[in-house]
């Protein structure tokens, strides 16, 4: 199921999953907040589960998932380097939307004890390049050493259903 979810949103247009995350958030009544003139979308599912979509005005994009019960769930780590290291590989820019942000009920911070420098915590780390999406490196790296299959211990599979990537989708399959 993972796989197929993933290939269905890599077939899906970014307009199209920008439109899909937008009407979720709006149904969820989850403000949309501008990062750095990123636009920020969201859905939990108020038990510990949630995606956050950041979508850039150059057409690119990071995707965060979080499956608080998973071996993903890092935030009960408490190791700033360890979260930080799941962004690897995703471009700088993109990655800069999470640091040293304001919490918020979909994404927790990490904090760097040493220097007091903010990450916002994920289980899954996804980006679109502007041409197609990408695991990032870092947490597929950490998935390898851990022995994790990365889309479904991020919580992936889960966290995407809302969105009906692969499937019709209109609001009102959302009430």
């Amino acid at each position: 199921m993972s796989e197929e979810i993933w290939a269905a949103l890599a077939a899906t247009p970014l307009e199209e999953v920008r439109r899909r995350a937008a009407v979720i958030d709006a149904i969820t009544e989850i403000t949309p907040v501008e990062v750095d003139g990123a636009e920020r979308f969201a859905w939990n599912d108020g038990g510990g589960q949630s995606a956050v979509w950041y979508f850039t005005p150059d057409k690119q994009a990071l995707l965060l998932t979080f499956d608080h019960e998973s071996d993903l769930n890092l935030f009960a780590e408490e190791d700033y380097s360890v979260q930080e290291a799941l962004y690897g590989g995703v471009p700088e820019h993109l990655v800069a939307l999470v640091r040293n942000r304001p919490e918020n009920y979909e994404s927790l911070n990490l904090v760097d004890a040493e220097t007091g420098a903010t990450i916002l915590y994920a289980g899954g780390v996804f980006w679109f390049d502007g041409e197609r999406w990408h695991q990032a490196e870092g947490f597929l790296d950490h998935c390898r050493r851990e022995g994790l299959d990365p889309l479904s211990e991020s919580g992936f599979t889960y966290c995407l259903g809302v969105y009906r990537f692969g499937h019709e989708f209109a609001p009102d399959q959302h009430g």
